[in-house]
């Protein structure tokens, strides 16, 4: 996050805001939210915001958010242990959140975020939504050398 937000800032690179244009919230990552502070005296909430924004302006906040945003159900490595029912039970607190901002597309920087909100989530709780992790959407968002915009890759490559 903090290396897509320095070289945004540089202008190392440059993205098209245009590219994202429907509703879009930003999933804070326990790991990267609570655990950080907890550890280190530093949430990186905000760093995953800035980008997102610079590449879909419409964002829109859950409640709580930051380090009081729900866990997706899938944190402390869940998701890769056999605890299908219950990460999609815990994650239901997650679908109801996402549900509210009106989103049509969730962000977030953490794999086992981005697996359960897309492949659990989605399909239990039916949320009609697209779900990225940060760096996809800075890469479909990518301005190329020469000015041209980064052609958006067809559905079923991104899935």
């Amino acid at each position: 996050m903090e290396l897509l937000q320095r070289y945004l800032r540089e202008g190392r690179i440059q993205v098209d805001p245009a590219i994202h244009q429907m509703a879009v919230t930003y999933h804070d990552p326990c790991n990267y939210t609570r655990k950080s502070l907890k550890a280190f005296g530093k949430s990186y909430a905000e760093e995953g915001r800035w980008v997102t924004r610079q590449c879909a302006p419409d964002l829109r906040e859950m409640y709580p958010s930051h380090e009081g945003n729900y866990c997706c159900g899938a944190g402390g490595g869940a998701w890769a242990m056999s605890f299908h029912e219950e990460r999609v039970f815990y994650g239901r607190f997650k679908a109801r959140q996402i549900r509210r901002t009106g989103a049509r597309l969730v962000v977030t920087a953490c794999h086992n975020c981005r697996d359960q909100i897309k492949k659990s989530l989605r399909h239990e709780y039916n949320l009609d939504i697209e779900v990225k992790y940060l760096w996809e959407l800075v890469a479909e968002s990518l301005i190329l050398p020469g000015g041209a915009a980064n052609p958006r890759p067809d559905k079923e490559q991104a899935l």
